[in-house]
């Protein structure tokens, strides 16, 4: 799945750090969502739009086939 959570915290220049203590999870946890080596599950997808104030789709998107 590709993201624009890496676009979105730079904007706000927050570091992963500050974007995980936000959401609740781990750096780790932020590095892989942005990395797309990670899905976040639903819950933490809609956390993570309504942190930015946008949709979900407004942030991820499902890789093309």
């Amino acid at each position: 799945m590709n993201n624009r959570l890496k676009v979105l915290r730079a904007e706000r220049n927050w570091s992963q750090a500050d974007l995980a203590e936000r959401l609740d999870v781990s750096r780790q946890t932020i590095n892989a969502i942005e990395r797309g080596k990670y899905d976040p599950s639903l819950p933490l997808a809609f956390k993570i739009a309504a942190l930015f104030g946008r949709k979900i789709e407004d942030i991820f998107e499902p890789d093309p086939e």
